[in-house]
């Protein structure tokens, strides 16, 4: 019959060891938070400016995950000594009962010292612990990182056998999200009014990918335009009452656009010449930029800097006029509404006492919802009067009132089919 093992453990070296086990576990619960709550975009900058923690940080922040698994792994392997360090020593000085006793102060401080304490810590000071941790986490991904792979192809083996797949990418809408959620989040708490513009102009950045000018150009019913043939002296006329530089010249017909007048050449021109008689419009003419209305407005304001132009002539498939865009078009979508001295009364809206709004037709939608905060749809027609149109799947008479999407339209003034003007009632207000 083999001799009984029995393995004693002074008390006086066993309580040190669980003293450092459970700091080391506590020292690994901070890093673990640190390194997931810690802001990217900060450690980035601070990286470029020639921070060398940051730039560690970043590295780390590369390989999250085999940081997280090594992390995790060290830490239930210590509470785990520990806690069975502290049954061995326990159940000598008090018996069977040293397992209660060691279970409940090991609960205590594992759940106390190792999780609630340095995860609130890291949780606070996300970004100072990640910088203090960044060169020790190197040091413990470096012992521990085999054996954080070898567990992770394990758990990627297991989870296969239930049919669950892993992504090696990140979903481009869920950065997106992740990306309009911090914007969302941006300035909560503060007064004042310019955290929402701050965040109102972000979104507007991110749309630019989504928009195309044709949801920004002006539309050529509004689209001051001169006819080629006409003499001289009446085009100048012309230019000196419209309320833009930058004009489209056209020959025979409006779709047949020979150029762009810019009024800086056509003075210049013509007080040169000493008069308009001695100038041809064709002289001073630009040659025109065509760009289809399908053009992305991100694409479109990255042509406008390479090309150092801000105005484009937008034309549809066939090639017949849709509008103009400008520069100014892209950057009050970012911005809002940009109005100077020259500028024509073109908002188009009145507020009435009542609530209502008198609009005209041609107003864009996207402007009625940023300006009112409202949330009518911008995927079809791009003008108030088209969304009415569209959902009536008929041409208005003069009186008539629709109710869509929570407001209710009422047409008071008609040019021909076009619905030039109408009273819109906000669901605020029925």
């Amino acid at each position: 019959m083999e001799p009984e093992i029995h393995f004693e453990l002074d008390v006086h070296i066993a309580a040190p060891l669980v003293v450092l086990c459970l700091l080391a576990a506590s020292y690994l619960s901070a890093a673990e938070t640190a390194i997931t709550g810690v802001s990217r975009p900060r450690m980035h900058r601070m990286a470029q400016q020639g921070n060398r923690r940051a730039a560690l940080v970043n590295g780390l922040l590369d390989r999250k995950d085999a940081v997280v698994s090594a992390t995790l792994i060290g830490n239930s392997v210590l509470n785990i000594f520990s806690a069975s360090l502290s049954t061995a020593v326990l159940t000598d000085l008090f018996g069977n009962a040293g397992v209660v006793y060691a279970t409940l102060v090991i609960t205590v401080l594992v759940v106390l010292f190792v999780e609630v304490l340095p995860k609130t810590w890291a949780l606070l000071q996300a970004d100072r612990m990640a910088l203090g941790l960044a060169p020790s986490l190197n040091i413990v991904l470096m012992i521990l990182g085999p054996l954080s792979s070898a567990a992770a192809r394990a758990a990627r083996f297991f989870l296969g056998l239930f049919g669950v797949r892993g992504h090696s990418a990140d979903d481009a809408q869920a950065q997106d999200d992740m990306l309009r959620g911090a914007i969302e989040l941006h300035g909560e708490g503060q007064s004042g009014d310019a955290a929402p513009a701050e965040k109102a102009m972000l979104r507007s950045v991110l749309d630019l990918g989504d928009q195309t000018v044709g949801d920004v150009m002006t539309h050529r019913g509004n689209v001051a335009l001169i006819d080629a043939d006409q003499p001289t002296d009446s085009i100048v006329t012309q230019v000196l009452a419209a309320p833009y530089t930058r004009i489209p010249v056209y020959r025979r017909e409006p779709d047949n656009i020979v150029g762009v007048v810019h009024a800086k050449d056509l003075f210049r021109a013509v007080k040169a010449a000493g008069g308009p008689e001695g100038v041809r419009i064709d002289d001073v003419l630009t040659p025109p930029w065509f760009i289809p209305e399908s053009t992305v407005l991100f694409d479109q304001l990255e042509a406008f800097r390479a090309r150092h132009e801000h105005f484009a002539i937008v034309v549809d498939e066939y090639g017949a006029l849709r509008g103009i865009v400008t520069l100014e078009d892209i950057i009050e979508e970012i911005v809002g509404d940009i109005e100077d001295e020259h500028d024509a009364i073109k908002r188009g809206v009145v507020r009435r006492e009542d609530g209502s709004m008198i609009c005209q037709g041609d107003v864009a939608i996207r402007d009625l919802n940023r300006e009112f905060g409202w949330n009518l749809p911008q995927a079809g027609p791009i003008t108030i009067a088209g969304l009415v149109l569209h959902e009536a799947r008929r041409i208005p008479e003069v009186g008539q009132t629709y109710a869509f999407y929570g407001f209710r339209f009422e047409i008071l003034k008609r040019e021909g089919t076009r619905i030039a003007e109408l009273r819109i009632v906000p669901p605020a207000a029925i």
